[in-house]
């Protein structure tokens, strides 16, 4: 042991389960003080960035370049850097492009740039492998120690992760700071079951279902048990408990079945599972049925209807208790099946954002009488029918999400709030604000553009954000951009519209650039 709480990467692999977690308590039961400190502007002030994406994303992120890309996603948090005193490290699996760091340290409202990049450590791994950061992290102990020597206290620091599992907790502990997110013990509660328990218990409405099977026959029964209480329903989606972003989904057709209770019913259903409509293009039904078998999942009614929507709720819970409703945002969802989170529009609607944050604030406060801690979400689908709108809740993502870094790229950039009692964001003079943003801008003739050519497209037609107005766009998953064609970006406007136009403006621009490049320097056949 080190410090306070604080245990060596070494030292680490000879603690149980049980003593790991003794550590991490105590490192986190500073969090308070750590968190009260930072409206004090200390001189030696540090927050640690570790954008680890340790989930199950196989088929989402596919290679080290899309991973680091996720990991770059969050280099908005060096606007953080606009606190004079801050000091920030943060840590990629590969190293940052200079200009990519330059365009996000040239966003600082009111900064010297240079003076925000003195105080900021850039650390990689240098492994670009598909594997979550964390877990090269703690392969790797003496880089643990350099990132703790980065650290001026740690009784003023804190270790800000993208979602927390035991990988993460092991590297608050290594580090001695506590971490600004979810106990990991908590992690049942966002799985796809665990959520579902949550609603019914306290009364949010959420599609009919079952939750904790393990097994197609499992699956045939809880489908044959829907049909009984809800005979007219013509689809279901079978879910694992630890899918992202939609891609754990899968649609099964039930039209055509013989009636509930009937002959024959059972080995129709049966089979209507093995002909699954998996959302994932790259998994097969055998490997998703191993998936299903080992972390369990659900199946529930495909709410279905005229109008249908996707919106969120973004919400955290304090180091000091305090439930705080963030924002709301309405999904952008494409896919096989249109299941898979593409971007988002801020805020959500205004004829159900309120009704949904009601819903969101009774889990939030559930959820901090179990100890939750940080950013979380729940997801809705929202139905209108007879001339009003009904939701119900799908998903609770006890992390940061699809919808955090738009989000927080606006509110930092503009100081702006979200007032949920007339579900509008607004800055302190008083302006209203909106943002479409996304992660899958995508084309095969991008990957003929480099950053530097974006930041000159971006230069040449004016396609910044404009601190002046506070209108403008931000791009973000700039290093995958040459191998993979996909670039994410957020446009703010002053009214829905203008935030449309500008996304719109800014997607047309990068690609008729790209084509452009194309014709002049044609690729080799």
């Amino acid at each position: 042991m080190t410090g306070d709480g604080q245990v060596s990467a070494v030292g680490l692999s000879a603690l149980n389960e049980a003593e790991r977690y003794e550590h991490f308590d105590r490192v986190q039961s500073r969090l308070v003080a750590v968190w009260d400190a930072i409206k004090m502007n200390y001189e030696d002030e540090s927050v640690v960035i570790v954008p680890s994406i340790t989930l199950d994303r196989t088929e989402t992120t596919g290679t080290g370049t899309t991973m680091q890309a996720y990991e770059e996603r969050f280099l908005f948090l060096l606007i953080l850097l606009r606190e004079p005193r801050l000091r920030m490290v943060y840590v990629t699996s590969m190293p940052i492009a200079p200009e990519i760091v330059e365009y996000y340290l040239a966003l600082l409202p009111g900064v010297i740039p240079s003076h925000a990049r003195a105080r900021l450590s850039l650390i990689s791994v240098n492994d670009a492998s598909p594997v979550s950061l964390s877990e090269k992290l703690l392969a790797r102990p003496r880089l643990l120690e350099r990132i703790a020597a980065r650290i001026p206290n740690p009784l003023r620091s804190h270790l800000v992760p993208y979602n927390t599992t035991e990988l993460e907790r092991d590297i608050a502990i290594s580090l001695g700071i506590p971490m600004y997110g979810a106990d990991p013990r908590l992690a049942p509660l966002g799985s796809k079951s665990g959520c579902r328990q949550l609603f019914a218990e306290l009364g949010v409405p959420h599609p009919l279902g079952a939750e904790d099977l393990h097994s197609l026959d499992e699956l045939t029964d809880a489908v044959l048990a829907m049909r009984l209480e809800r005979p007219v329903m013509d689809s279901a989606i079978v879910k694992l408990n630890e899918g992202v972003s939609g891609e754990g989904n899968a649609v099964v057709r039930l039209k055509g079945l013989p009636a509930p209770g009937t002959a024959g019913e059972r080995d129709e259903v049966l089979q209507r599972l093995r002909e699954m409509e998996l959302e994932s293009q790259t998994t097969s039904f055998d490997v998703y049925i191993a998936k299903f078998a080992e972390n369990g999942g659900i199946v529930e009614e495909r709410v279905v209807g005229d109008e249908l929507r996707s919106p969120s709720v973004q919400l955290r819970v304090l180091p000091g208790g305090e439930v705080e409703l963030l924002s709301t945002h309405d999904q952008l969802l494409g896919g096989a099946s249109g299941q898979s989170y593409l971007g988002c529009v801020f805020p959500a609607a205004r004829e159900y954002a309120r009704m949904i944050t009601v819903h969101a604030e009774t889990i939030g406060r559930r959820l901090k009488e179990l100890g939750a801690l940080g950013r979380f979400a729940v997801d809705f689908v929202v139905v209108n029918s007879a001339g009003g709108w009904t939701p119900y809740a799908i998903e609770l993502n006890l992390r940061k999400g699809g919808t955090t870094h738009p989000f927080l790229t606006l509110q930092f950039l503009t100081d702006g709030r979200y007032d949920a009692s007339t579900a509008m964001f607004m800055t302190p003079l008083g302006q209203e604000k909106h943002l479409v943003a996304t992660d899958h801008f995508e084309a095969d003739v991008l990957k003929g553009l480099l950053p530097s050519d974006v930041f000159d497209i971006v230069a040449r037609h004016g396609l910044h954000f404009d601190q002046s107005r506070q209108v403008g766009v931000v791009f973000h998953m700039i290093s995958c951009l040459t191998e993979l064609g996909r670039l994410g970006l957020t446009a703010v406007g002053d009214t829905p519209e203008e935030a449309d136009r500008r996304y719109r403006d800014a997607c047309r621009i990068v690609l008729a650039e790209a084509e452009q490049a194309l014709v002049e320097r044609p690729l080799p056949v």
